[in-house]
């Protein structure tokens, strides 16, 4: 099984001989359509300059002339109306040539044999040393008449640079397969060390240490996985706090249950005593089927948006009957409560966001101090409904309203052991608030209150 490092380190060099092979093929292209007719009309202007100092100076010395041509880079070949010819210059490695070429360029046409050299051939056709990647030109010296065919002589003019391109080509090659493998190898670093993170979350090792000093995206990522590994950890933490408090709701009102039971077996109670019993076992089995009812709703949350049924009813007579089904509640403790509730109608889920309600209002009652206070209120603006509910009780530290909607979690047990509950309530409700479209916030200093704000969209 090939590693990442290994797919991309011969990936990047697959893609470099593909660029290789396209810019190479683009080149020739280009050779061929602009540079090779540019270099043919170059070295026809240079072989007719030639004619012409020649046919100025009808005394010059022919071959001395030509061999000084030769010698400053030049490959040329003479011949005169008998098919005779001389080579002055660096030998041809194909010396073919035909005879109606030589006939062509001895009745005074222009051969362009650099011009008609194959189209097929690619680039390095120009390093072509063949006779017929020349050009033509007739001359006429002392009566008489000859084809002069001349090409530059590319290796006397470009020896040093062709090695210096092969030394060049090698080397760019070299140190871009050693750039490759060291700059991927940097790439897939962080790679490698998220997925060994990875297999120690996987055990439940929440101690990962990856490099996140990087500001790409894979810096980026290595960060959103250390927060992720922290959320795992806290995740974690509550689940085994939720599973002790759990355990320890479950078993108090059942080791009540059993208790008071063997209490009704004995024949010496009164019948006030056992009418008590049975008050509190039906007391405890309420609130071992609230503590199911709760944790079945949210389950069922979880799994579909379809829970929603949505229709238009009147909030401010929902709250003020939930007001009434407390009101003993509030009493109770001397709590003083005042709402602001106009006539709003919101589209939503009645039952759904009643629990929403049930759950704040308990809350407030429950947390408050005696003889503290309760507002409600209800604000329409423009598309929303914001509610309030406010209250004079505990408040909550920072910690704590970070983590208040989190899933069972509970707050500090030392300031609330007088109250029971699962730590459910507040994240059902905020997932209630959520299937709406809405948001919930809380405002609170410990000791002084809490205010929980929800805003809903009511498009009716």
């Amino acid at each position: 099984m090939r590693t990442l490092y290994v797919k991309l380190v011969v990936m990047t060099i697959g893609i470099m001989i593909l660029s290789s092979i396209l810019a190479f093929l683009l080149s020739n292209t280009y050779y061929q359509q602009k540079l090779k007719p540019e270099n043919d009309e170059k070295i026809t202007t240079i072989a007719e300059s030639i004619t012409t100092y020649i046919d100025e100076n009808p005394n010059i010395d022919l071959i001395d002339y030509l061999e000084s041509i030769a010698a400053v880079g030049y490959q040329m070949y003479l011949v005169d109306d008998t098919q005779e010819g001389n080579f002055y210059g660096a030998e041809f490695r194909d010396k073919s040539l035909s005879k109606q070429t030589v006939e062509l360029v001895l009745n005074g046409e222009v051969y362009h044999g650099i011009l008609e050299f194959p189209q097929e051939t690619f680039v390095t056709g120009f390093f072509a040393n063949e006779l017929k990647n020349t050009i033509g030109v007739p001359i006429t010296h002392g009566g008489k008449n000859y084809a002069l065919f001349l090409r530059p002589d590319i290796k006397l003019l470009f020896n040093e640079m062709h090695f210096l391109f092969a030394w060049l080509l090698v080397f760019t090659i070299l140190l871009s397969i050693i750039l490759v493998a060291i700059s991927t190898k940097y790439l897939v670093k962080p790679i490698s060390e998220l997925t060994a993170a990875t297999k120690l979350l996987a055990e439940a090792n929440f101690n990962v240490e990856v490099g996140t000093n990087r500001n790409d995206e894979l810096g980026k990522l290595s960060q959103s996985f250390v927060q992720m590994a922290k959320k795992l950890e806290q995740m974690d933490d509550v689940r085994k706090e939720f599973i002790s408090n759990i355990s320890h709701d479950i078993q108090s009102p059942l080791s009540n249950i059993k208790g008071y039971t063997n209490l009704l077996e004995k024949e010496a109670i009164s019948e006030e005593e056992r009418a008590e019993y049975i008050s509190i076992i039906n007391g405890e089995i309420k609130r071992l089927s609230s503590m199911t009812d709760q944790l079945l709703l949210l389950a069922s949350l979880d799994r579909s948006d379809d829970l929603v049924k949505r229709k238009t009813f009147n909030l401010a007579e929902q709250l003020k009957e939930l007001v009434r089904n407390h009101q003993w509640q509030v009493n109770e403790k001397g709590i003083m409560l005042a709402y602001t509730l106009p006539d709003i109608e919101l589209n939503g889920d009645p039952s759904l966001l009643n629990t929403v309600w049930d759950n704040l209002l308990s809350n407030a009652i429950k947390y408050n101090k005696p003889d503290g206070s309760i507002n409600l209120s209800i604000e329409g603006k423009d598309e929303a409904v914001i509610i309030r509910f406010e209250d004079t009780g505990i408040g909550l530290g920072h910690p704590e309203m970070e983590r208040v909607f989190d899933r069972f979690y509970r707050a500090d047990t030392s300031r609330t052991r007088t109250v029971e509950g699962t730590g459910l309530g507040l994240s059902i409700v905020w997932t209630i608030i959520k299937l709406h479209g809405g948001s919930i916030h809380v405002d609170s200093r410990e000791g002084e209150g809490t205010v929980f704000t929800v805003e809903l969209p009511n498009r009716i």
